[in-house]
């Protein structure tokens, strides 16, 4: 078979499955892994499938992977009020410097900050920095950047420089997947150079998610598990999972 001919059927291979690993293409066109990511770079470049960690899924699936804010705050929403007000019981006394990331969760745990201590908190969520810009115990800083429509949080290179410059005592992330093998990840680069930065610039993270997206790796990995101090999740996340991070180092607070 040539090239061009496996490439074809490579495409379509992904394009029906919606997702192939490196390893079942190495196999099925008896050729080498090295070869597949070959060609998988070049369907990449012709914008026919996405690259993600051990093989490819079609741009349709990539499209689903990352519902709009109000859609995502619906899903879950039981198990993200829990998550939020376990998180909050991390929050020091007499306050201090939050980054807090953009996401259903996390604009959740903005709501439970005590009126009784004074925060600064620095965001690139444009409803956290709403939420919380009429209160009085609450200094926010709302970082600069184009505002995407999915997470109503601004990305860019300006968000990033701007991160890059500051120093949290405490972050809280959000994450769209997160496992052992691929760290914590989610759809778009732009999205993932902005939590990578805040991941970087704070002295203690915290993640949040709920335990659907447990097991979950997302195109681009944003930090790795050594990256996060504490994993707070619901009472779904499976026992062997938990173990598994805690064996990674990660102390995780169920909810």
């Amino acid at each position: 078979m040539y090239a061009e001919e496996r490439h074809q059927a490579i495409a379509e291979l992904v394009a029906s499955r919606g997702r192939v690993a490196v390893t079942e293409l190495a196999s099925h066109f008896d050729v080498t892994t090295e070869t597949v990511r070959r060609d998988l770079s070049q369907l990449e470049r012709l914008k026919l499938l996405r690259r993600v960690h051990g093989g490819a899924v079609s741009m349709r699936s990539v499209t689903m992977l990352e519902a709009q804010l109000s859609d995502r705050d619906q899903a879950q929403a039981g198990e993200k009020e829990r998550i939020a007000r376990a998180a909050a019981t991390l929050l020091p006394e007499g306050g201090c410097t939050l980054l807090l990331d953009a996401g259903s969760t996390t604009i959740r745990l903005a709501g439970q900050l005590p009126p009784t201590e004074q925060w600064t908190v620095i965001t690139h969520a444009v409803p956290i920095a709403a939420l919380l810009a009429p209160l009085p115990h609450v200094e926010v800083h709302l970082l600069p950047g184009r505002v995407r429509t999915a997470t109503q949080a601004a990305v860019g290179h300006a968000t990033v420089e701007a991160v890059r410059h500051l120093r949290a005592d405490l972050a809280f992330v959000g994450t769209n997947g997160i496992s052992v093998r691929h760290g914590l990840s989610t759809p778009d680069p732009e999205e993932a150079a902005t939590k990578s930065a805040i991941v970087a610039s704070a002295q203690r993270v915290v993640a949040l998610t709920d335990a659907s997206k447990v097991g979950q790796e997302r195109t681009v990995r944003f930090a790795e598990l050594e990256d996060v101090d504490v994993l707070v999740t619901d009472s779904g996340i499976e026992p062997a999972d938990l173990k598994a991070f805690e064996a990674a180092g990660v102390e995780v607070l169920t909810a």
